[in-house]
Formats: structure tokens, sequence, C-alpha cells
């Protein structure tokens, strides 16, 4: 299933189960109601930033957008799985582990080139985001203090605070971890 399928057929659900309007839901995620309906639709090829937002207003993991529930192993291979692109930076994100109902943890890979930061709004209350640094160099953590990584490097911080991941080298890759309290 492509990941605007499983977006068009989780969105809904999530939206009913919140108690929300499309109205309501596009407002509180900042994105304008036509976008969201295109979505639930199964049309669009939604940012990895719209993701986050819908699933801040949500108050539920990206990961449940993008990620069909999963057997009890699971393989991804270099260059597989579910990806989502940043409109502002060059950033991708892969999902590697999402979490289940009873959880809250997802694991994404992250490839990003130097330029412009990644910068992500605050997530739900109680999220932490963990860094550990495979290749490259980079900025990482809240917007007033992030501190530079190299491979090798671990590195928590609060993503319910704005926070940023910028590359400082090229080919730069992380292993991401967020889990919400």
């Amino acid at each position: 299933m492509k990941p605007i399928e499983l977006i068009a057929a989780t969105l809904p659900r999530e939206r009913q189960r919140a108690g929300l309007s499309l109205s309501q839901l596009a407002k509180q995620a900042g994105i304008a109601k036509s976008t969201l309906s295109q979505l639930e639709s199964g049309a669009g090829n939604p940012a990895l930033e719209t993701l986050w937002a819908l699933a801040t207003a949500l108050n539920i993991p990206v990961s449940r957008l993008i990620d069909a529930p999963q057997p009890t192993t699971r393989l991804i291979r270099a260059g597989e799985g579910p990806r989502a692109l940043s409109s502002e930076a060059n950033y991708i994100a892969t999902l590697l582990s999402s979490c289940p109902p009873s959880a809250r943890r997802d694991i994404f890979r992250v490839c990003v080139q130097p330029g412009q930061a990644r910068d992500s709004a605050p997530h739900p209350a109680g999220t932490m985001e963990h860094v550990i640094l495979c290749s490259g160099r980079a900025l990482v953590g809240p917007l007033e203090a992030p501190v530079e990584l190299a491979p090798g490097d671990y590195f928590t911080y609060p993503g319910d605070r704005p926070h940023t991941f910028k590359a400082l080298a090229p080919d730069t890759s992380a292993v991401l971890m967020m889990e919400s309290i």
C-alpha cells in the first residue's frame, strides 16, 4: 500500500476518534481544509511538516499516519521503507519502527544534506527525541541550544519545544527515536 493510501485510510479514523470535524482538525494543524480533504480522499503528496502538524493536532505519533500494522519480525533494507520528505530542507525521514497503539515511540532513519535546517515545531507534551549520528556532522537539539554531533554521538532533548536538525557535512545520517511519555 502506498503512503498516501495509508494516510487516506488512517486520517479519517483518527480524526473521528479525536472527535474533530474536518474544519477543526485543519485549523488545529494549521493547514487548509482543502488540503486535509484531499489527503482523506487519497490525493496529494503531503510534506513531512504537514504530517507532523496533523499528528500533533491528533495527539498521535506520525507513524500511525504512514505505516501499516507490522508483523512480529520486520526487515527494512537500506533505501527501503516508508519515507517522508521535508518541504523546508533536504531532509528525508524513513520510518523504521512505529509504536503499537499502547506505546508512544517511533524510530526513523534520517538522511540530510547541508543547507536549510529542518526546524520543527513542538510535538505533543512529553515528547523526547533521541538521536544517534551515524555519518557526517550535524547541529541538533533545542533551537536555543543545539549541539554539534559527530558519528557515534548520542543526544536526547525535549521534542515538545522548538528544535532543529542541520547537516554540517554531505550525506549526514542519523537514527532518530521519538517517544512520548
